[in-house]
């Protein structure tokens, strides 16, 4: 196993978390937004990932991650009765996006706890590398 497969495997891992953190993102900007209509509420979205082995990593044993989509979560909207609402429907009710903070900032603070996790796998690495270089000097 060579030092560029730790590389490999923090980068991906980085990227990974940026497509989370993307995706909590846009739950947090999109929480208040309001409709008149149902089926046109903001659901939330959650990021799938999934290990992948290249065939470098496989021989090691190695594996890394991946996101391959975006989900919309199905969630049920909040229907809250503002007659007086601008985006109100016909009955007086408006529906919310159901985007709960607390999992939400939850979520962002473990994305940024990975990611800087492999900021330091990183930083380790190149530390080491350094050191090995400078044997014998």
């Amino acid at each position: 196993m060579g030092v560029k497969n730790v590389y490999d495997v923090a980068a991906r891992a980085m990227s990974a978390q940026l497509v989370r953190m993307n995706a909590i993102a846009s739950n947090l900007a999109n929480a208040n937004n309001v409709t008149g209509d149902k089926e046109t509420v903001y659901q939330p979205l959650r990021p799938v990932f999934k290990a992948i082995y290249s065939d470098k990593l496989k021989s090691t044993g190695l594996s890394t991650v991946e996101a391959v989509r975006v989900e919309r979560l199905n969630r049920e909207p909040i229907k809250t009765y503002q007659p007086n609402h601008p985006a109100a429907d016909d009955d007086g009710y408006i529906f919310k996006a159901a985007v709960d903070m607390d999992e939400e900032m939850v979520e962002m603070l473990e994305t940024q706890r990975q990611y800087t996790n492999n900021i330091e796998v990183l930083n380790t690495i190149r530390n080491l590398t350094m050191r090995t270089l400078n044997i014998g000097k």
